[in-house]
């Protein structure tokens, strides 16, 4: 309850009071400013599904049957909008286990709808109902219009000069005008096009994964016809579609594409959230990435790009953010979930007029409240059943697993996925860490779940800039990260191997900036991280200089092939093949323009021709060997009577590493795998085989004698990857001894196959 003095500062505002317990009159006739008089007749429907849903009714009626779960809510009206912005109010009376539904009959799809849900108004209580707020419906299929966050959007008078209790003076201003509507889809509408899909069903081991933009891809790409740019049309064009496949990627895992809406501190910057990390709708593919309209039809789009990738091979993985949503902490927006029952979707502190704030964006999801899980759960589900995509990421996953307060690996959200026949056959990615206490979990989350190794990242960053005091990590990356993921019958490809993401430099930015430069973000530099554990090569940022430029390059294809050669699930960020830049800028969560932009120009220079070139080539090899992409962890024992290990590691004099070596620091690391009885069989039950490689990592500023194992190891070794080379169809072939000693080039890695023949085989 709140204090006399918070009390009396509502009563002086004039505009409202808490009105705990009032009920309002509801009769489906009111006449007000944009609303017609009569409401549309409504018959008791179902209660399930829950959302929108176009059928055909009792006598053979077609109309849609609207369900809304509002536990607390005191009655709930829907609101349906003609093509001129007219609202037509109809009161749902039907009540069932918290559910408010009914059938109207002749609402077909392409009608726009929302919700008003009454109910009190204690915001000390966590009780924030609003009936002046049109609410987006949680379940709509398609959303019409975008979110602007004028002062009529929010619950409370945003311009209240109290601070200390802004957030309890309700605003009885309509909203409607102001917010975007659901939109009804016909979700059984035949489509002959989708009827043929394909899922690749690639195999995790083999997975090779491109975090993309939809818009950002191809919004400037000159082959994609100029209205599809930025689109999921354009991201289905064969232009777009052909690079991946010319790359060599099995899935592209897209930014927030669920209908996400952009802060208000953005807005008044004239800036817009680019990434899309704040949904608000998560069953609409995002309406502004829709070529074909926003009526419903991207619904259609969508799915079309998802037919178009898997028929060209490629899976689709959405990030997706389940953990909070763009209503924000108590001062943000009533957009859908706050007005429709905020103490059952959002965690509140004990002052409940707060949030629990486990994300850094204001709330968290209840996830241990049934049916907020259920809410996640359904709309998995629709986008795998419905929608086609093959898998998902989640941002900031450790918030989802939280019980109470602390991470459980025993939570209801990871107990209902491990149990679920649709979502345990997907692929799951979890961000495994949030901001809250205990948050970072990376290799703590189940067997049935892979997950971002931001260890990986650091690691090898911290090696090819000289900053690791010894190799012992570098080791464990390498190789599968068997120190995080080697329990409870995990796999190497539990651990997604990344050097770059969305957040943070680019690979060319890694190798260009040592200090972030987000002046443009308009937030006085102060946000994204400071640990970007990059080196500038001697230069702050862009330079004429020849020599500073051939050693970035160098360095992009250093970090490159190690990622490539890794045990694990490689991970690209789009563009990073090309030599992409945002400047410096670490954190382009907010420039939609050429910052966050793919600049397609950049495949006519030299330089990053080849590096798309080796990046395609180092692809191919890993497609091409097992060895590259087991899907067992080494064992690091003899295997065969001659003492031959499936993973053994060098110093340059050719001696395998003791424990000392570990310990201490070194610029040049080997590793030697072995292609001998890989763990595993084929489709027919045959054993697996292959080449064996030895990889020599030199960070070092000046060349470095290396002599290379002889046998049992190698009678012979071929240099297949030298990318101290600017043009890697220039790699010689070289055929070298086992014992010879070569020298390595200063900051260069070597893939050798070892062979037995006289000549090198052809490449």
């Amino acid at each position: 309850m709140s204090s006399a003095a918070e009390q009396e500062a509502v009563r002086e505002g004039g505009l409202s009071s808490p009105e705990v317990g009032r009920r309002p009159a509801l009769n489906g006739r009111r006449r007000e400013a944009g609303v017609q008089g009569q409401g549309p007749e409504v018959w008791p429907g179902a209660p399930t599904p829950l959302g929108a849903r176009f059928r055909v009714g009792p006598d053979g009626v077609a109309g849609t049957n609207f369900a809304l779960w509002a536990g607390g809510a005191e009655a709930v009206e829907l609101c349906l909008f003609d093509e001129a912005g007219l609202e037509t109010r109809a009161p749902l009376t039907e009540l069932t286990h918290e559910i408010w539904h009914g059938f109207v009959p002749g609402v077909r799809p392409g009608r726009r709808y929302g919700f008003r849900v009454h109910g009190r108004w204690d915001p000390w209580t966590g009780a924030r109902w609003n009936p002046a707020k049109l609410l987006l419906d949680p379940y709509a299929r398609a959303v019409d219009g975008d979110f602007t966050l004028p002062p009529e959007v929010y619950g409370h008078v945003r311009d209240w000069p109290q601070q200390h209790v802004a957030d309890t003076v309700r605003d009885d201003r309509d909203s409607a005008p102001f917010v975007p509507k659901g939109v009804v889809v016909h979700d059984d509408a035949p489509d002959d096009e989708w009827a043929d899909d394909r899922r690749p069903k690639t195999p995790w081991a083999d997975s090779v994964i491109y975090e993309l933009h939809v818009r950002g891809f191809t919004k400037l790409h000159p082959d994609v016809p100029e209205e599809l740019r930025g689109t999921y049309a354009g991201l289905a064009h064969p232009a777009a579609i052909g690079h991946l496949v010319r790359l060599g990627v099995t899935a592209v895992e897209l930014l927030p594409v669920h209908q996400f809406a952009h802060e208000d501190h953005l807005l008044r910057r004239r800036l817009k959230n680019y990434w899309g990390y704040n949904s608000i709708g998560y069953f609409a593919p995002h309406a502004a990435y829709s070529a074909s309209g926003t009526a419903g039809q991207q619904v259609g789009e969508f799915k079309r790009m998802v037919r178009a990738l898997h028929a060209a091979g490629i899976e689709v993985i959405l990030d997706v953010v389940y953990n909070h949503t763009a209503e924000a902490g108590e001062l943000g927006p009533t957009l859908s979930l706050r007005g429709i029952d905020n103490r059952g979707y959002y965690r509140l502190q004990s002052d409940a007029r707060r949030y629990a704030d486990y994300t850094g964006c204001g709330n968290t999801l209840h996830v241990v409240q049934p049916h907020v899980l259920r809410l996640i759960t359904d709309s998995l589900r629709y986008w795998v059943t419905e929608m086609g995509v093959d898998g998902f990421r989640f941002d900031l996953a450790a918030a989802l697993a939280r019980s109470m307060h602390d991470v459980d690996m025993l939570s209801p959200f990871l107990a209902v996925i491990a149990q679920d026949p649709v979502l345990r056959r997907v692929k799951l990615i979890a961000e495994p860490w949030d901001v809250g206490n205990g948050g970072y979990q990376v290799g703590a989350f189940p067997p049935l779940w892979t997950e971002w190794n931001d260890r990986y990242r650091d690691a090898v960053r911290d090696f090819w800039r000289g900053a690791l005091p010894d190799v012992r990590d570098l080791g464990y990356r390498l190789s599968g990260s068997s120190d995080l993921y080697a329990w409870g019958g995990r796999r190497p490809y539990a651990s997604v191997n990344f050097i770059t993401a969305h957040d943070g430099f680019t690979l060319r930015d890694l190798v260009s900036y040592e200090r972030k430069h987000n002046e443009a973000n308009g937030e006085g530099n102060r946000d994204g991280t400071n640990d970007n554990r990059a080196w500038n090569c001697g230069v702050e940022g862009e330079t004429d200089d020849p020599r500073i430029n051939a050693l970035r390059r160098r360095q992009i294809r250093n970090l490159l092939t190690t990622l490539l050669l890794s045990t694990g699930v490689p991970m690209l960020v789009a563009g990073d093949e090309m030599g992409r830049t945002q400047g410096g800028n670490n954190n382009a969560y907010c420039q939609d323009n050429e910052v966050g932009w793919l600049d397609w120009s950049l495949l006519d220079r030299p330089g990053p021709s080849g590096l798309l070139a080796l990046t395609s080539r180092l692809l191919a090899l890993r497609s091409a060997h097992p060895v590259l992409r087991r899907r067992a962890f080494f064992s690091g024992r003899p295997q065969t009577a001659d003492g031959l290990r499936d993973l053994a590691w060098f110093t340059p004099r050719g001696a395998e590493m003791t424990e000392q070596d570990w310990y201490a620091p070194a610029s040049t690391v080997a590793l030697y795998l072995s292609g001998r009885d890989i763990p595993g069989r084929d489709a027919r039950g045959a054993q697996v085989t292959d080449d064996s490689f030895l990889t020599v990592l030199h960070a070092g500023s000046r060349p470095v004698p290396f002599r290379l194992p002889g046998p049992p190891w190698a009678e012979a070794y071929e240099l297949v990857v030298d990318t101290s080379l600017e043009d890697q169809a220039t790699v010689p072939g070289t055929l070298h001894r086992g014992g010879e000693t070569v020298t390595v080039p200063a900051r260069a890695v070597w893939l050798l196959r070892v062979c037995d023949e006289p000549e090198p085989r052809e490449r």
